[in-house]
């Protein structure tokens, strides 16, 4: 499945965490946005190749030693389809780079409308004929209140082309208990869905013990990652909120198994803009993103010691 050829890049790197890239114009340094602008106008098309320029650079830097990325389809459809095709076109690159991609979509519908929610993303489409693969992710992650409907036709589209799903359950933003925290038959809502994903999983288990079910579970509440991280062994958690949000090591590393494995820690604005914090000149931002991204991987190893498959 899907999830296994991220875990054994992670391995393979000793790093468990994914780089997420969700650009704001305003993170692009001032020479990637003239030279965009040059060439393509002072618009939508010249924002959005400002933003995959940025992007390429922070990929060229980042490839050999983070495994993974996470583009958030949000901050590229802001742009229109000009924007869409930077995303498009970010996914291929980094996936040539030999990165395991997993696209922010927290798409959530039912039925044929989430089948091609899973088709465009993860799958494949015939146009007359031919075959095309319309973003390629490896990985999406999805809204799954809607329940059994709503992820039905994602496995199939997982099980029919090796990808999976990161399930939100229990999320990093501070307004989150006020539904995932509520209790329902003697449990949590955010236990609930994760017991659903792990039955969900059942379909796509892989052979180092996680399914292609993964889960979305915040640094930014460690006892419940804690929790979850016991109460879900087969199921693989994305991790987001650590750094900018508040997350830290120490809490990251409840959610991972003896082992080191079963989870993957996102960073995203303090990769991307790890130039302005430091300080140093604009056109360094791709060199200042690696030596965050090895900061990042060194204080997150030294609480979960050796990855091992």
């Amino acid at each position: 499945m899907s999830l296994d050829r991220l875990m054994v890049k992670i391995y393979e790197k000793q790093n468990p965490t994914v780089a997420g890239l969700d650009p704001l114009l305003e993170y692009v340094p001032e020479f990637i946005r003239r030279r965009a602008y040059k060439e393509n106008g002072e618009g939508l098309r010249g924002a959005a190749e400002a933003i995959l320029q940025f992007n390429i650079g922070l990929i060229d830097a980042l490839y050999d030693i983070v495994p993974a990325v996470k583009p958030q389809a949000a901050y590229y459809e802001l742009y229109g389809y000009e924007g869409v095709r930077a995303l498009h076109e970010t996914i291929a690159y980094a996936k040539q780079k030999g990165m395991f991609v997993i696209t922010d979509g927290k798409r959530n519908d039912i039925g044929s409308t989430m089948q091609a929610y899973a088709t465009a993303h993860l799958g494949e489409v015939s146009v007359e004929g031919k075959v095309y693969e319309p973003f390629g992710a490896d990985a999406l992650t999805v809204n799954g209140y809607l329940g059994t409907d709503g992820i039905a036709p994602l496995l199939e589209v997982c099980n029919q082309k090796d990808k999976g799903i990161f399930v939100l359950v229990k999320t990093s933003n501070p307004s989150s208990g006020e539904l995932q925290d509520k209790h329902i038959e003697g449990t949590t809502v955010y236990n609930r869905m994760g017991q659903m994903c792990q039955e969900w999983g059942k379909s796509l288990m892989g052979k180092y013990g996680y399914s292609g079910v993964g889960a979305v579970v915040g640094a930014t509440y460690p006892s419940q990652l804690k929790e979850l991280r016991e109460k879900l062994q087969e199921t693989f958690f994305l991790i987001p909120g650590y750094g900018a949000q508040g997350g830290g090591a120490e809490g990251v590393a409840l959610g991972f198994d003896k082992k080191g494995k079963g989870a993957i820690v996102n960073s995203s604005r303090a990769i991307m803009c790890a130039w302005k914090k430091e300080g140093c000149p604009s056109e360094e931002y791709a060199q200042a993103a690696r030596r965050e991204a090895i900061r990042m991987k060194k204080d997150i190893m030294s609480h979960i010691g050796k990855i091992s498959l």
